[in-house]
C-alpha cells in the first residue's frame, strides 16, 4: 500500500475535528499576550499562521487582535474548512487562506518583512525546529515576533517507553536545548509557556473518538488507526515525560553585538560600570563576584558592543539560592551614559537571560526597577513564595522562571556574600 493512500486516510481521521494539535483557545490567547508585551504588535497586525490546518487559530488572531492573516496549509480541505468558517464569522476578508508548503515560501504574499508576527502552533516539527527558525525570520517586520511551539522532553530522565517511540520519528530536545538553538539562530527568547494537560485532551479526546468509529476497511484506514492509537497509548503511559512548549522569540536588535566578555574586557567592563553609577560600587561588585568561585557563572558575564567594538553595556548572572536550592540574580546592569536609552542595556540583558536559559538554569531574580525588568518576562517574587532577607519594596524584588516545566523553589533569598546582603 502506498505512502500516500495511508496518508490520506489519516487527513480523513483528522478531518473536521476541533484540533490537529495539542491546544486550547486559552493557550492561544496567552501567547498573543506574551507576542503582544514582547512586540508591541501594531492595531491590526500582519500576521502569517503556518500550518494552520482548518484555523482554529487563524479565526482567534483575526476575531480578537484585529489581524490580517495569511494562513498557510498543503492541505486543500484543512483550507477549505477555514474559508468556510471565516465567511460565516465576517472573517472573511482578514483571512487569507494559501496552498503551499511552509518550508519553501516563494510566492509574492511572502516578501521579506511582510509580517508584524509569524504563528506556527504545533507545526514546526514538520520541517523541524531549527529549520524553521531559519527560513522565516527574513519574513518578520522589523520588531517583528515569532511565535513557535514544539514537543520537548520535561522529565530529566525519560522512560524507555517514550524514547521508543519519539527517537525515531523526532528526537525530542530539552527546554535549554532548544533555547539555545534558538539563540544560535538569532534570536531572543522572550518568552516560552508549557502547555497544560488538558491541552492535550482537547486534542486527543476527540480524536480518540474518531479512532474508535472509524472503518478500518476503508484503504490505508487500518495504517493510519495503528499510527494513531500508538501515539495515544504512549501519551496514556509516558505523557509526564513530555510536552509541547510554546517559545515567544524575536530576532536580536541588528544595532548592538552582545557576546560573553572576554579577559581583555576586564577593565572596560570596570569602566562601563563605574560610570553608569554614582559610585564605583558596582564596579567593586563585580570583581568581588569574579573572586567567589560558588558564586561566579562562567559564561554568564556578558558584554554589548558599541559600533567602534568598546563595551557599551554590561550585564551580569551569578549564582544565589532561594530556600536552600539553586537559583540565580541578575545584577548588574550597566549602560556607558553616551549610550544609555538606545537599547544597549535592553540587548545585554536578554543576551544573558538567554545565555542562563540555554544553560539550563531554572530561575532568575533582579532587584530593580518595577516598570522596566517586566518586558523581559519579570514579575513580583512573592507571587512564587519567594521573599529577600531584608526590607525593600515587593514590587521591585522580581523573579523571572527560565523552565516553567519545573517548579520554581520557594523561600528565603541568600545572595553571595559580596552582594552584602
Amino acid at each position: 500500500m502506498s505512502d500516500n493512500v495511508i496518508f490520506d486516510a489519516f487527513m480523513t481521521l483528522h478531518r473536521d475535528l476541533p484540533r490537529q494539535s495539542p491546544g486550547s483557545d486559552d493557550t492561544t490567547r496567552h501567547f498573543l499576550s506574551l507576542a503582544s508585551l514582547a512586540g508591541r504588535l501594531p492595531e491590526r497586525p500582519r500576521v502569517l499562521d503556518l500550518g494552520c490546518g482548518p484555523g482554529r487559530a487563524s479565526l482567534l488572531l483575526a476575531a480578537e487582535a484585529g489581524a490580517r492573516v495569511t494562513a498557510v496549509d498543503l492541505y486543500e480541505p484543512f483550507l477549505d474548512e477555514l474559508r468556510e468558517a471565516a465567511a460565516a464569522r465576517g472573517l472573511g476578508d482578514s483571512i487569507h487562506a494559501v496552498n503551499a508548503d511552509m518550508g519553501v515560501l516563494d510566492g509574492p504574499e511572502f516578501q521579506d518583512g511582510s509580517f508584524d508576527l509569524i504563528w506556527a502552533e504545533g507545526s514546526a516539527y514538520i520541517i523541524g525546529f531549527d529549520t524553521a527558525l531559519a527560513r522565516w525570520k527574513r519574513l518578520l517586520a522589523p520588531g517583528g515576533v515569532l511565535v513557535v511551539s514544539d514537543c520537548e522532553w520535561v522529565a530529566e530522565e525519560p522512560s524507555a517507553g517514550a524514547r521508543a517511540f519519539w527517537d525515531p520519528q523526532y528526537p525530542l530536545r530539552t527546554r535549554a536545548e532548544h533555547a539555545a538553538s534558538a539563540v544560535a539562530a538569532g534570536y531572543d527568547v522572550l518568552g516560552t509557556y508549557l502547555q497544560p494537560d488538558s491541552d492535550w485532551d482537547e486534542y486527543y479526546g476527540p480524536l480518540g473518538e474518531r479512532a474508535a468509529s472509524a472503518d478500518p476497511a476503508v484503504p490505508g484506514m487500518a495504517e493510519a488507526l495503528a499510527m494513531c492509537r500508538e501515539e495515544l497509548r504512549v501519551r496514556r503511559e509516558h505523557g509526564s515525560d513530555y510536552g509541547y512548549t510554546g517559545y515567544v522569540l524575536r530576532p536580536v536588535d541588528p544595532r548592538w553585538r552582545t557576546r560573553p566578555e572576554t579577559a581583555a574586557d576586564r577593565a572596560a567592563v570596570h569602566a562601563v560600570n563605574a560610570a553608569a553609577f554614582e559610585t564605583e560600587g558596582e564596579a567593586d561588585l563585580v570583581e568581588a563576584l569574579r573572586k567567589d568561585p560558588e558564586a561566579w557563572l562562567d559564561g554568564l558575564s556578558y558584554v554589548a558592543e558599541a559600533p567602534d567594538g568598546s563595551v557599551a553595556a554590561y550585564a551580569l548572572i551569578t549564582r544565589c539560592h532561594v530556600g536552600g536550592a539553586p537559583a540565580t540574580a541578575l545584577a548588574p546592569v550597566a549602560v556607558s551614559p553616551e549610550y544609555q536609552r538606545q537599547g544597549a542595556g535592553a540587548a545585554v540583558t536578554r543576551a544573558v537571560i538567554d545565555a542562563a536559559r540555554a544553560r539550563g538554569e531554572k530561575l532568575l531574580l533582579v532587584l530593580g526597577h518595577p516598570e522596566y525588568y517586566p518586558k523581559f518576562g519579570f514579575t513580583p517574587a512573592s507571587r512564587l513564595g519567594i521573599r529577600p532577607g531584608f526590607e525593600v519594596p515587593d514590587e521591585a524584588m522580581m523573579a523571572l522562571v527560565l523552565d516553567d516545566g519545573t517548579e520554581p523553589p520557594r523561600g528565603e533569598i541568600a545572595y553571595p556574600a559580596a552582594f552584602g546582603v
